[in-house]
């Protein structure tokens, strides 16, 4: 398994990245712009596996309780934390953007 994560901030200045440029490892068509990272991609290695466990789990909180060994209250905090940090990741994105 690749364990390799895009970075999200930057290692000189820790501000978020963007990317420049996507390329087709197909047919070698490059599209370039100024394209923000999505949300998920911005969440630590942790959050994003909460997420993957959450949606294979059907939403299922009582689910992820049971497969983690925590308590349904515990979950759900971690559930509400990492909605409270891409709400914040989200709306910086967007003042970002308008500038």
């Amino acid at each position: 398994m690749n364990n390799k994560k895009i970075p999200s901030s930057c290692p000189s200045c820790n501000e978020p990245i963007r990317i420049e440029k996507l390329n087709c490892v197909s047919c070698g068509t490059a599209v370039s712009g100024d394209f923000p990272l999505p949300v998920f991609l911005r969440l630590d290695q942790e959050e994003q596996e909460f997420l993957i466990r959450f949606v294979k789990s059907s939403g299922s909180l009582k689910e992820m309780a049971r497969q983690l060994g925590y308590s349904y209250p515990k979950v759900r905090n971690m559930l509400d934390d990492l909605i409270e940090k891409m709400d914040a990741l989200e709306k910086s994105a967007g003042e970002k953007s308008t500038d």
